[in-house]
């Protein structure tokens, strides 16, 4: 049994190794997005880091619509990047949880 416990506290080190290597490679994963009419665009990280937003000029000329773009197009970025996210961290997680009876929390 102690044997055992050494094995899974192993392999729990390694999956938390696998983890934060996954984040970090996440950092380079990007996320394009753009409105409908494609007058703004925006690139996130898969770790949902703002990285560019191009605006076309006549958004520029009236506010409210600008900030309207921007919460659409960002909240749609954002749910895209937030599937990559937990997609890649599930998988990681997934393959390095140990095989505990009655844990099936990954199906």
């Amino acid at each position: 049994m102690f044997g055992d416990m050494m094995g899974m506290m192993g392999k729990l080190k390694e999956t938390q190794k696998k983890v934060e290597d996954t984040k970090k490679r996440l950092d380079t994963v990007l996320v394009d997005e753009s409105s409908n009419d494609n007058k703004l665009k925006v690139t996130l990280t898969a770790n949902r880091t703002i990285k560019s937003i191009e605006v076309a000029d006549e958004l520029l000329e009236d506010k409210e619509q600008l900030e309207d773009y921007l919460i659409l197009t960002l909240n749609k970025a954002i749910e895209k990047a937030t599937s990559i996210n937990e997609a890649e961290l599930a998988a990681v997680a997934k393959e390095g949880m140990p095989n505990i009876p009655g844990m099936d929390m990954f199906k």
